[in-house]
């Protein structure tokens, strides 16, 4: 995550994770007039507060608009042909740059030419269009020549090789690395295409694992499986401003279920050492009143960030319940609902008091809201 934009198969893991608690049953499904009231209030508000040009918040970011008409797409609210559809598109056509291949403006400011490609195209794909195709594709093409390899001067010995930063001078994290990833997916890249077997690389050495995975100094220190923001250049985490006494980085929530998801996406297994430690420390910290790992004044940072995260990890690990060490099983998609329900404000948006990461912006904000509540549809 980044001052300058932050957007900044099911396998059930219930055989891997049964035997670690005797957790017992807390089942409540899905509301599914809670979730359609809470939906339908934030599409009233997103109506309102679209800009002329089509574009929400298009003066901060041009990368807000693509988050949010991913999450009212995803949420099969907002049909792909509505007014409201229509006049997004427009603005993120306006902002394909075929010169360059990416699609974040004419002439747009290099830190953010990764995050803005990356959400647009998760939305010109769930707009799922042929007239699309081309773009996406030529913007999977300028993505993967933003990640840091061989061709950019990294071996794979290098704390940033495989990852992705603002461009391909900017110094790589996992914030960035996981939309590139989610951006890969979305255009259909091939599983077996290289850009996922480096990416491996790069976010197996954002965890706090000890082992082959990483061979950073400080991943022994706590050996927790949590991940941090960023293994490049020694190492960083947004838990506080420098390592510890004992050059420890501990993880957060936030990150953590991006790394999840990141290693599912690059081939990894739900079963293997990694993903199942990883697995093991979110349910350990499973809360939805904070980011898990933020301490004190920053325990609400990203908040709404971490929300979408872990929903959309939590979705494709093929999770429905997450069991805590209390003994209880968590329905994640009818707590998150109730959570997002209890936090949306009268007008249908949601906001971050803890502004931090543009999360005072109720337009990012909703849209990411949005997002998660995509993931969290009644069965």
């Amino acid at each position: 995550m980044k001052r300058t934009f932050l957007l900044a198969a099911p396998v059930l893991l219930g055989a891997a994770f049964a035997s670690l608690l005797p957790a017992q049953a807390d089942k409540q499904p899905v509301q599914p007039k809670l979730w359609n009231d809470t939906v339908d209030k934030a599409v009233a508000y997103c109506k309102n507060s679209q800009a002329a040009d089509g574009s929400w918040s298009g003066d901060k970011s041009p990368g807000v608009t693509g988050i949010v008409l991913t999450g009212l797409l995803q949420t099969g609210k907002v049909d792909k042909k509505d007014p409201m559809t229509e006049k997004a598109l427009r603005y993120i056509e306006s902002l394909i740059n075929p010169k360059a291949g990416h699609i974040a403006g004419k002439d747009p400011k290099v830190q953010l030419q990764n995050y803005v490609t990356c959400v647009n195209v998760l939305a010109l794909t769930a707009a799922d269009r042929d007239s699309y195709k081309a773009v996406v594709n030529d913007a999977a093409k300028f993505l993967k020549n933003l990640q840091w390899d061989e061709a950019n001067g990294k071996k794979p010995g290098d704390d940033f090789f495989g990852g992705a930063g603002y461009d391909s001078q900017s110094r790589p994290d996992l914030s960035n690395t996981q939309f590139f990833l989610d951006a890969l997916v979305a255009a259909g890249v091939p599983k077996d295409d290289p850009a996922f077997k480096r990416a491996a690389t790069f976010v197996s050495r954002c965890q706090n694992i000890k082992g082959e995975t990483n061979d950073q100094p400080w991943a022994k220190k706590l050996d927790d499986g949590s991940f941090i923001y960023s293994a490049a250049a020694g190492g960083q985490t947004k838990v506080q401003d420098k390592p510890g006494d004992d050059g420890s980085l501990p993880g957060y929530g936030s990150m953590t279920y991006a790394g999840i998801k990141s290693l599912i996406y690059c081939g990894v297994s739900k079963d293997e050492p990694r993903i199942k430690k990883a697995y093991e420390w979110v349910q350990k910290y499973y809360t939805l009143e904070q980011n898990p790992g933020m301490p004190g004044v920053r325990a609400e940072w990203g908040l709404y960030y971490y929300y979408h995260t872990m929903a959309k990890c939590l979705d494709v690990m093929g999770v429905d319940e997450i069991a805590t060490p209390d003994g209880k099983k968590h329905n994640w998609r009818a707590e998150i609902t109730a959570e997002l329900a209890k936090r949306q404000r009268p007008d249908g948006s949601w906001a971050n008091e803890k502004d931090r990461w543009m999360e005072g912006d109720p337009n990012l904000v909703t849209g990411y809201a949005l997002m998660t509540l995509g993931h969290c549809k009644p069965k």
